[in-house]
């Protein structure tokens, strides 16, 4: 369970008995460009895939739901692609990666992004990125990974548990029906059974093969056989990526960015982001802020209530709870 208190603005009407127009505070109104880099020249848009990667909106206190990372990503794209100022396309990701579907998608509109405009992306990899958020770093034309970030994970996980033991214990039993022997495989409220384990490991195997070969579509002067060793869901460094030929190179957002020049032809440039007019965006590390109305989760459960849902991941979460 968790309780969200609305901050400064909410609480402010109602200790002071004001009537407050929450629609005017908490509608998701269309994104503002800023100039967060450079001076002059033509434009490089930065898109920035940050934090879990996910086609599911998020809620506030008051009942708002803001735009998914993946709708947030396409509405930005958008914007990009009608701007004829705009040269190129710089990916700044900072994520553990999402759910397989959210993590194709993304990666699907990078792409189509690039194949309709003609212009150069390249990813710039910073704190985290693993498993999904590599997945979708593969759609650039180039990668450059911060001295001190994490990738990799490239792999795939199903989360799941049995709790029928507990049931047991407490004298609670299973009375599902089902219309066919598969239809609750992966039950918690029951062992799995062999021949379900192996369904699933299938279904898992071939969401892998998936992975492995955008891997390859972005990395062709990796060699398969290179690949093999390095996919099974480890964690690499920087440097560690750069040797096994996951990344282009190692170097800081400013070395993206000349990158970028470079393959768009450009002596100089502005970087812009996209934000909600609410956002402060002060500079080029600025993260976007929750806007007038703010939001505090208080948890009041365990971490093992914050499990991933039941489903299909391209992530690297190795604590018992989900990021």
């Amino acid at each position: 369970m968790t309780i969200r208190f609305a901050g400064v603005a909410a609480l402010a009407a109602v200790l002071t008995g004001c009537v407050l127009d929450l629609g005017s505070l908490t509608q998701t109104r269309p994104l503002e460009e800023t100039v967060v880099m450079g001076e002059g020249g033509p434009k490089i848009a930065m898109i920035e895939v940050e934090g879990v990667i996910t086609e599911s909106p998020r809620s506030s206190a008051l009942g708002v739901e803001r735009p998914s990372l993946v709708a947030r990503s396409r509405e930005a794209l958008d914007m990009a692609r009608d701007d004829d100022d705009v040269a190129a396309l710089l990916l700044r990701v900072n994520s553990p990666g999402g759910t397989v579907s959210a993590s194709e998608t993304l990666y699907h509109e990078i792409q189509r992004w690039k194949q309709r405009s003609g212009k150069p992306v390249v990813a710039y990899l910073q704190g985290l990125a693993t498993s999904g958020g590599y997945y979708v770093a593969m759609a650039a034309d180039e990668v450059v990974a911060h001295p001190t970030a994490i990738t990799g994970s490239i792999g795939v996980i199903m989360v799941g548990i049995n709790v029928s033991g507990l049931m047991e214990r407490f004298g609670v039993a299973d009375q599902t029906f089902t219309s066919g022997e598969f239809k609750d495989a992966g039950s918690p409220l029951r062992p799995m059974r062999a021949e379900e384990r192996d369904y699933f490991e299938q279904v898992v195997v071939d969401l892998h093969g998936r992975f492995r070969e955008v891997v390859r579509l972005g990395r062709p002067a990796l060699p398969p056989e290179d690949l093999d060793p390095i996919s099974d869901g480890r964690i690499f460094t920087a440097r560690q990526a750069a040797d096994l030929g996951l990344v282009d190179r190692v170097g800081h957002l400013e070395h993206a960015v000349r990158a970028l020049e470079a393959r768009a032809g450009l002596s100089h440039s502005r970087v812009v982001v996209y934000h909600r007019p609410s956002e402060y965006r002060e500079n080029v590390y600025s993260e976007a802020g929750p806007g007038p109305v703010q939001v505090v989760d208080i948890d009041l459960l365990p971490p093992f209530s914050h499990r991933l849902a039941p489903g299909f991941y391209y992530i690297w979460s190795p604590a018992a709870g989900a990021p």
